[in-house]
């Protein structure tokens, strides 16, 4: 008698219908644009973007300045006078959008030490499995493949 009453009080189909779509969403993959994706250089640049993905560049900003992400303040030099401790180690990146292409600029965020193998800049989107890390949870690229895309995109306002 209870259990019929506690059930007329409360509709538990909506909420079972919910927890079905959350778990079979879990359960589908990776959301587009953070599954690894292949990409090819060409020369000393990456000329496609990877997964075909558009970049925008206020996503972009957001991943340069996160700490926790990109990080890039933490050693290049900014045109972004509001975020405090730019970095002198790596060259600063006021006007890299005129200097560089967007193949050129994919390519050292994906990869830098294809451009430079003495860089101590990291690898943002390096193959998983290269990794050599002790625990499999941090098997996976630093940034997705859409915040490369970003990345690049903010960068490219830099003119």
């Amino acid at each position: 008698m209870i259990v019929s009453v506690i059930a007329k009080l409360f509709n538990f189909r909506p909420v079972l219908t919910a927890l079905v779509g959350i778990v079979g969403f879990s359960l589908s993959g990776p959301i587009h644009g953070e599954e690894y994706v292949e990409w090819e250089a060409e020369g000393l640049a990456i000329p496609e973007p990877l997964g075909g993905l558009q970049g925008d560049p206020q996503r972009g900003k957001a991943v340069v300045i996160d700490r926790d992400r990109g990080n890039c303040l933490a050693c290049h030099l900014m045109p972004i006078p509001e975020e405090p401790m730019h970095g002198t180690v790596a060259p600063p990146l006021n006007g890299v959008g005129s200097r560089l292409s967007e193949g050129q600029l994919r390519l050292r965020i994906v990869n830098e030490q294809r451009v430079n193998p003495n860089t101590i800049m990291p690898a943002f989107y390096k193959r998983p499995d290269k990794y050599h890390r002790p625990h499999p949870a941090y098997k996976t690229t630093v940034l997705t493949a859409q915040e490369v895309e970003d990345v690049v995109a903010y960068l490219m306002t830099l003119k």
